[in-house]
């Protein structure tokens, strides 16, 4: 496969155009009838605060916690990637009926920030009681996230509802860190995310932490498996395209990042992108907004379908 050649365009521009072919297929959809898709206005009239009421609990929660912007986009990709982005993540085992996602490989003592999630809700709900999704709030918190760390910025596609089940088979499969290059295209290609949208996404990495247990060194003599380290060494809280860098230095943390540039098939379909990336910090911005936007456009539900969830972690009764 060759390389995607939607890095051409200028970052800005593409996103801009993906977020206004997506504004009018919306609108074409709501005029033959079909349940309304998402749209940036969504919340404008019955939650014009919601915005501002993520991003204050974000914040706070930041001060004593800086790993939490990069915790909190973490759980939109891996909500995302599992039934679509409809909140399964968030919710906790409530058997026999529900099956919680949180416990598998991919989340297991690794996904964090549900009690920030929490926090998000109940602000909203004292706000603007049973309006904005458990699904949406992980979409928000992500751009907030991003922005709040020196990355870009752009006007989140909203109206998503919550889901009502969980499918723990699936979440087994999420993109794991030991991936080959290949099974990571395949996994990304069965929820329509190209090459291009790999590269940008796995640009998230550029914060955050990761314990040793799953890097390329995989911990050193005598550190315990859960011990943290950076996953960018350089600018480790800062959202930028240093991580790029780490790889064409030879120098990424997670097996799975290193290929997109070591592996046999990477120099006709990721490693090109990854040097662009490298050099053009606002060519990534802008493919990783667009790839942002694609990411939460996967199945969510919409008009009448799930349900505005009054707790994140429990389905209404």
């Amino acid at each position: 496969m060759a390389a995607s050649s939607r890095v051409s365009s200028p970052g800005w521009l593409l996103a801009a155009h993906y977020c206004a072919l997506l504004l009018a297929l919306a609108g074409a959809g709501a005029a033959r009838g079909h349940p309304p898709a998402l749209s940036s206005a969504f919340y404008d009239a019955s939650c014009p605060g919601a915005h501002d009421v993520v991003r204050r609990v974000i914040q706070d929660a930041r001060v004593s916690d800086p790993r939490i912007p990069a915790s909190l986009i973490r759980l939109h990709f891996h909500d995302c990637f599992v039934n679509g982005c409809d909140g399964s993540l968030l919710l906790d085992d409530d058997l026999p009926a529900i099956r919680t996602e949180k416990t598998v490989p991919a989340n297991n003592n690794s996904a964090r920030g549900f009690p920030v999630v929490d926090g998000i809700k109940r602000a909203l709900e004292n706000a603007c009681p049973g309006i904005v999704s458990c699904a949406d709030i992980l979409a928000l918190a992500a751009e907030i996230s991003v922005e709040i760390s020196g990355g870009p910025r752009w006007r989140v596609l909203l109206g998503r509802r919550d889901g009502t089940t969980t499918n723990v088979e699936s979440a087994n499969n999420l993109p794991s860190p030991f991936d080959p290059l290949d099974v990571l295209q395949q996994k990304f290609r069965n929820v329509n995310l190209d090459d291009t949208d790999l590269v940008a996404l796995q640009g998230a990495h550029t914060f955050g932490k990761v314990q040793c247990q799953f890097t390329r060194e995989n911990c050193t003599a005598g550190q315990p498996e859960g011990t943290l380290e950076n996953l960018d060494q350089v600018t480790p809280n800062v959202f930028d395209n240093k991580y790029y860098g780490n790889l064409l230095h030879g120098q990424a943390q997670l097996p799975s990042d290193q290929v997109m540039l070591s592996d046999a098939a990477a120099p006709a379909t990721t490693a090109p992108i990854v040097h662009r990336f490298a050099t053009n910090q606002k060519d990534f911005f802008g493919n990783f907004v667009a790839s942002m936007i694609k990411m939460g456009n996967i199945g969510p539900l919409t008009g009448k379908d799930g349900e505005i969830r009054k707790n994140c972690r429990r389905v209404n009764i």
